[in-house]
């Protein structure tokens, strides 16, 4: 918000310079983003008056002017401007005045032959208009020459740009920033307010119908006649200027300024044109939601449709303003205007927000009434713009109706207890010198030492800020009732604690640093989720990370009540189709095939509740070599086994003794190629290629492989001691010896079943199993393939001879064909 000094000044006597104030205000929470010096515009411009005025002898568009700027002698200045003439006055740069907003220092200058001592300027040219059709004219009279023109033009101000926090809509306000100058000064505080008016008797009526009163707590309609319609006055103009707000009129300009003086949106409706676009002789003013197929054209000149949560100002039940947000064109204050109807209201800010978005519309009383406006204080912003339009446009209130919904009744408030222990507790020592006792003052002061905050000093700040005080002998603290312009973001003990330490000052408070410094650990999960990662990155995968709002549509996703946007309005149930999403992605984009993986929840609906969880899942495929010149630029895809060998190397880093069998229940992986992944009996993932169909609808190479594992069990297995602290096992120093082992066994038999029985049965002395050939063709029995191992024995103490590994390597031939009845060949 733009803060005008010279505004403050009528609120609050201060004194500091501009870079004072602003940076007290930034140290209480008020970030000043700019000071906008305006007195530096027109530094030596001066009021001058045209004497006398002759056409230029030698240009036709220019003319020679003598002016009156107080010196000993008329200056001569030529000027371009064609409404230049004699007993104007005007503002004048003398020689040596820079200009800024134009960056031009004045100097004596020749103009076809006429030498010229100073310009008469122009708003454009003094940084107050964009463009200007020609010199400024005065329009007061028996002003002195050679006085400061800058009064004159406003330019005698300072704007501070001012941000406050989300929490503080109370700072919205001129108002608001007086109150908050004045708890951190100790000056007295001046508030504009305004009598009651006086109510002249009329037949004029108006009726009230709030159908959502939830939405509209309060809605005051004020009926004022005999109004003039005509440009504001300087000072209004020049206000409303400062504060980056357009004149237009006396009416809306009145509004605008109340609404930058409290904080309170005012709207005025021409009377007339209600009654004319609701066809009726009474007027009867309603607030209620949208009904569907209805539109409005705004004051922008758009014709907006209107959303059923579109809250709306109606007459005789004909929308006629987005209430809070923008009034209606139909209805607006034109210079034909002689009777108003001005609308001050209490909307809820949550209707309001909703409002504005369905409408995709944001303006200055919507930004209010968004984050709350002072209920308290809504009939005093009322009468504040009736007596301004009673003054400035002639208008006389001729009847005000109210209506009040039973929730807003009495003004909120809220008490709160605060313990001066607490205090201290969380804001620690301060390093100013105490204060004197109420009780038993002395005349020295006390020396500077560190120290706790006194009840005193806390009561001072509180009641700066407004708050009545109760002290409570118990806690030895106090009741403190809010005040109800800070209802909103006052609301525990440790919101009071902070306004203290904001309005005591935060650089009050000493720095106290801790007596012993520990160094800094990771947590069990961090440390093996790095660990998992470190595997992950060492097997060539690329960490990614997608948004967990994904677009609705998939069984079991948990949908949002109020999505920001309507293609992430729903929590996403897997990892593994955003992977998906992204690897086509870097094809079309022509990065080629993405190897990556991602860590992160997913989200589900169940019959008893929601569920949420963490997982791991991995994308890769396509050719990951390089070197393509070798094979003639042909691709060299990687195969279901080569993928699976990636996988394994990342359980094999890990530790992890994970095992693999068929699967089919992923619909996006191939049915034949796809693997349920088991840790310990417990079921970690899934593994597999995608399914064909897939691949083709997205564009996406035959080879490309994906895996989604359960992190917590993952996570689970890893903690164990026996994975957590690897075990150094020494080396054999004794030759191994090896035996082969082939036969026929169904095909229904998978590989890793038949490993473990052989790892089972071989115990201590079988040192490696592996698979070195499978065949399937004319000679092997149907439903059945040929399978080749090499078993390896080894012992750790001796060199095994014919006696020991024959029993072993009998027992392992049996016990394949007692359990997978193998037709032995070997």
């Amino acid at each position: 918000m733009r803060i005008s000094l010279n505004w403050l000044r009528e609120l609050v006597d201060i004194t500091m310079p501009p870079e004072a104030l602003a940076e007290m205000l930034t140290m209480a929470g008020f970030e000043v983003e700019d000071i906008e010096d305006r007195r530096t515009w027109a530094d030596g411009v001066v009021v001058g008056k045209v004497i006398d005025r002759q056409p230029h002898p030698n240009a036709d568009k220019l003319s020679v002017c003598q002016v009156d700027i107080g010196a000993d002698t008329p200056s001569t200045i030529v000027c371009g401007a064609a409404n230049v003439r004699a007993d104007l006055y005007v503002p004048v740069a003398t020689l040596g005045t820079y200009l800024p907003k134009v960056d031009l220092k004045i100097r004596p200058a020749k103009l076809r032959g006429v030498e010229s001592f100073g310009m008469i300027c122009s708003l454009s040219e003094l940084g107050l208009t964009k463009e200007s059709s020609g010199i400024h004219i005065f329009d007061q009279a028996n002003l002195r020459p050679g006085s400061d023109a800058r009064p004159l033009l406003g330019l005698d101000d300072v704007i501070l740009d001012l941000t406050s926090t989300a929490n503080r809509a109370d700072a919205l306000s001129m108002v608001g920033i007086a109150r908050e100058v004045t708890a951190l000064t100790g000056l007295p505080l001046r508030l504009p307010i305004a009598e009651d008016p006086a109510i002249a008797s009329s037949k004029t009526d108006l009726a009230l119908k709030i159908s959502e009163p939830q939405a509209c707590p309060i809605y005051m309609g004020t009926v004022i006649e005999q109004v003039k319609v005509a440009p504001s006055p300087l000072w209004l103009q020049q206000r409303l200027q400062a504060a980056g707000t357009r004149p237009i009129n006396n009416v809306v300009d009145v509004t605008n300024y109340v609404l930058l003086e409290w904080g309170q949106p005012l709207h005025a409706f021409d009377r007339d044109r209600l009654l004319a676009v609701s066809q009726a002789s009474a007027l009867q003013i309603g607030v209620r939601f949208a009904e569907s197929g209805e539109s409005l054209k705004t004051l922008d000149g758009q014709t907006r449709s209107l959303q059923e949560q579109t809250l709306l100002i109606t007459a005789n039940n004909h929308p006629v303003a987005l209430a809070g947000v923008m009034g209606g064109e139909e209805t607006e204050v034109v210079a034909e205007t002689q009777t108003l109807l001005l609308e001050a209201a209490y909307f809820d800010s949550a209707a309001i927000r909703r409002s504005a978005r369905s409408q995709g519309l944001r303006t200055e009383a919507s930004a209010r009434y968004e984050r709350g406006v002072n209920q308290a204080e809504l009939a005093v912003a009322c009468r504040r713009a009736i007596q301004l339009l009673a003054e400035l446009a002639g208008g006389v209130p001729v009847v005000q109706a109210t209506a009040i919904a039973q929730s807003a009744q009495s003004p909120p408030t809220r008490s709160i207890e605060l313990r001066l222990e607490r205090v201290n507790q969380i804001l620690g020592m301060v390093e100013s010198p105490a204060e004197p006792a109420k009780q038993d003052a002395t005349t020295e002061n006390a020396e500077d030492s560190l120290r706790e905050l006194q009840a005193i000093e806390v009561e001072r700040v509180l009641k700066a800020l407004g708050c009545e005080i109760k002290p409570t002998k118990k806690t030895q603290g106090w009741t403190v009732n809010v005040p109800p312009y800070r209802y909103r973001d006052l609301e525990r003990e440790i919101d009071l604690i902070e306004e203290i330490a904001r309005v005591y000052g935060y650089n009050q408070f000493c720095d106290t640093l801790p007596d012993k410094t520990e160094p800094g650990y990771l947590s069990i999960e961090q440390a093996l989720s790095r660990k998992l990662r470190e595997a992950l990155r060492a097997a060539g995968l690329t960490e990614l990370s997608h948004y967990s709002l994904v677009k609705p549509g998939e069984s079991r996703q948990i949908h949002l009540s109020n999505p920001l946007f309507n293609e992430y309005a729903a929590l996403r149930t897997n990892l593994l189709d955003g992977l998906i999403d992204a690897f086509q992605y870097n094809l079309e984009q022509g990065n080629g095939a993405l190897s990556g993986f991602e860590i992160g929840r997913i989200f589900w609906q169940e019959e008893d509740g929601l569920s949420e969880a963490d997982s791991v899942a991995g994308i890769f495929g396509g050719d990951i070599t390089q070197g393509k010149w070798q094979r003639g630029g042909k691709e060299q895809p990687m195969s279901w086994f080569e993928a699976k060998g990636l996988l394994d190397s990342i359980f094999q880093r890990l530790s992890l003794p994970v095992e693999y069998q068929p699967d089919r229940r992923d619909l996006r992986l191939h049915p034949g190629r796809t693997a349920s992944l088991w840790l310990r009996g417990i079921r970690l993932g899934t593994f597999g290629q995608l399914h064909p169909q897939l691949r083709q609808e997205r564009g996406l190479p035959d080879e490309v492989y994906a895996f989604e594992l359960d992190l917590d069990v993952l996570l689970n297995h890893m903690d164990q001691d026996e994975y957590l602290v690897p075990l150094f096992q020494s080396y054999s120093s004794y030759p191994p010896s090896d035996r082969d082992i082939a036969f026929y066994i169904p095909t229904q038999v998978s590989v890793s079943e038949i490993e473990r029985l052989i790892r089972k049965s071989g115990g201590a002395l079988l040192d490696s199993v592996e698979l070195f050939d499978e065949y399937r063709g004319d000679s092997v029995p149907d439903g059945q393939r040929s399978l080749a191992f090499r078993l390896v024995y080894r012992a750790s103490d001796r060199t095994l001879t014919e006696d020991d590994i024959e029993p072993v390597h009998q027992k392992v031939r049996e016990a394949l064909v007692e359990k997978f009845r193998a037709d032995l060949r070997s």
